[in-house]
């Protein structure tokens, strides 16, 4: 069992240590990156908590479609958002197969209908993609150089994805 709530600053210790057994040395990202994207969007930070505590997170932000965030790159929110980016989903090795990803996911998806958003995107990362195509996203190639040049900033291989709300 796990309840869903807002991020917290004393979130922040046990969400990096999930992020540092979830992804691979390649895709880890700073405290100091964490705390601020926290800062930046506390309205959409989301965790899942259980008995042992925090098991799993999502930071999303308010966006444009096509839009792609480099890894460390910071959430630029534009004047007139029609997209909720999904940057970073993990779930603690414990507590896996249990829901709690598309529970996640799910929850932010409804927020975003719920806020007028149209459209959801992603960068899927650690051959993920087929998590993400059983939630509904599927891959678009079609991008611009910079958004390219985003997308290579995760050096490992990594996949646009976008949904319809």
């Amino acid at each position: 069992m796990h309840t869903l709530r807002l991020m917290r600053t004393d979130d922040l210790p046990q969400i990096m240590d999930i992020q540092l057994d979830v992804y691979s040395d390649a895709l880890q990202e700073t405290p100091e990156i964490i705390a601020q994207r926290l800062a930046q969007v506390p309205d959409l930070a989301l965790v899942a908590e259980d008995q042992q505590g925090i098991c799993g997170y999502l930071f999303s932000y308010r966006s444009q479609r096509g839009a792609i965030t480099p890894l460390d790159g910071l959430f630029v929110e534009p004047e007139h958002s029609d997209c909720l980016y999904l940057h970073d989903l993990a779930v603690a090795p414990r507590a896996l197969k249990r829901g709690i990803g598309p529970s996640l996911v799910k929850h932010k998806l409804a927020l975003a209908r719920q806020a007028g958003l149209r459209h959801c995107s992603l960068v899927s990362v650690q051959d993920s993609a087929a998590f993400w195509q059983h939630l509904g996203f599927q891959t678009h190639n079609s991008i611009s150089q910079q958004q390219a040049t985003a997308l290579e900033s995760y050096g490992v291989p990594a996949v646009y994805m976008q949904k319809t709300l």
